[in-house]
């Protein structure tokens, strides 16, 4: 196995947080499209259901007996701040998603130690498929029950021919970089909305080469970070600072990141 530079291993909280990812699955899965499931409005108008906070809970629990001394920061039921170890959860992302039936949402959740993203899982048990990585071990994903198989993101190195995804326009607009967006997808070959964390992931698979969202939070990029960068990948806000504590996310294959970063930069419209 291999081992960070300090030679440190992250094999068990990888598998913990698998172990996690798997719990939470059997609550998000069971009220997936069920006429039972209740919706509510937070206060910033997105939604939540009971689904978001019994998968959260069912993984606290776990947290609680298995690493009672670390603390977590989840979308639902609390943020602490980090003690030097911190879970970062968010325990349905693409909820918009789950509430109407779309099939494209995922448990995040992963490991920050002092100030690093080094363990990342992501399950989408409704494609079938989970991604993680751990500092040091490289990415890897898994398709409905077969191997483990090593992934990277692609080599694509000219913008015109470079694959992008987004999540809306929207947020662009709010901080004033719409237009910038909008001219670099004149640039780029091809632009889909894959959106959340499906665009990251198929990123770090090499499916595509560029994901960007104007406005994030801790929980939704934490455990995305990983992945994306153990699989060769470069993961920085819009200012290209180190993801994920921007409050918003480009990543890249790394070969176009520099000059993403230059279209999408400081510039208001």
């Amino acid at each position: 196995m291999s081992k960070d530079p300090d030679g440190q291993t992250w094999q068990d909280d990888l598998d913990l947080a698998i172990a996690m990812a798997d719990q939470a699955d059997q609550v998000t899965t069971d009220y997936f499209r069920s006429p039972e499931l209740q919706v509510e409005r937070k206060a910033d108008d997105t939604p939540v259901t009971q689904a978001d906070r019994e998968a959260e809970a069912v993984i606290r629990r776990t947290l609680a007996q298995a690493r009672p001394d670390d603390t977590v920061y989840a979308e639902e039921l609390g943020r602490q701040e980090s003690n030097g170890r911190r879970w970062i959860i968010d325990p349905i992302d693409g909820t918009k998603n789950y509430v109407r039936g779309v099939p494209v949402w995922a448990t995040l959740i992963g490991l920050e130690v002092d100030r690093q993203m080094v363990v990342g899982v992501v399950s989408a048990p409704m494609l079938g498929t989970s991604w993680y990585a751990a500092q040091s071990q490289g990415a890897y994903m898994v398709h409905q029950g077969e191997a483990p198989r090593a992934i990277h993101v692609s080599e694509i190195d000219r913008m015109e021919d470079a694959s992008m995804s987004i999540s809306s326009l929207t947020g662009w607009k709010s901080i004033g970089r719409r237009q910038q967006l909008l001219d670099l997808t004149d640039r780029i070959w091809r632009l889909r909305g894959f959106g959340d964390f499906w665009q990251y992931m198929l990123l770090a698979q090499g499916a595509i080469d560029l994901a960007a969202e104007p406005e994030l939070d801790l929980y939704d990029m934490g455990a995305l970070v990983p992945i994306v960068t153990e699989a060769g990948g470069t993961f920085t806000d819009l200012t290209g600072s180190p993801g994920p504590w921007g409050g918003n996310g480009l990543a890249s294959n790394g070969l176009l990141h520099k000059e993403a970063l230059a279209a999408l930069g400081d510039q208001k419209e």
